[in-house]
Formats: C-alpha cells, structure tokens, sequence
C-alpha cells in the first residue's frame, strides 16, 4: 500500500527532532509552506538545496474531449507548479 506523508506527519517530525511543542512545530512547518506559496504566488522560483526547485508554468489553452460525451471542448490556460528535483534528491530516492 502507498504510503503518504502528510502535513501532520512533517509537524511531527519537527516537534521531535527539535524537542519542541507540537504549537511551535505547526508554526514552523506553516511558515515555510506559507513563504513557498507566497513567493510562487509572486511569480519567484523556490529553490531549496538539495531537494529541488519549484516554479510556476503557463498551460496554453487547448482542446480536449469529455470522456462522458466524447464532445470537445475548450480548456482555458491555467497556470501550474513544476517541481524539478535536485541531483541529491534523485540519487537518494534510488
């Protein structure tokens, strides 16, 4: 089975490898993911040593297909997150 690392799962980290409050380790782990949010929010790389950067993309408008109904349709740009791994991230993972 697929395990998943959750939100809970890194505040639990932090709070044990810090031998700090579960508080503080949720303010932590928030305030990093609200500083990625907020520079990709801002059109900025995040680049993290060691573990990768993440980037927004533009998606070009394109046509697809309903699978329901087989009819095509519009799909409208979108922007999306692009994360591309770091070299020691990738040897680590294997």
């Amino acid at each position: 089975m697929l395990e998943i690392l959750t939100k809970k799962d890194l505040i639990e980290a932090v709070k044990v490898a810090q031998a700090t409050t579960i508080a503080d380790a949720t303010v932590a782990v928030n305030t990093v993911l609200e500083e990625i949010t907020k520079a990709l929010s801002e059109g900025e790389k995040v680049s993290i040593s060691d573990f990768g950067i993440f980037q927004i993309t533009e998606r070009a408008a394109r046509k697809g297909i309903n699978p329901m109904t087989k009819e095509e349709i519009d799909i409208p740009a979108s922007k999306v997150v692009k994360f591309k791994s770091a070299k020691k991230l990738k040897e680590q993972i294997q």
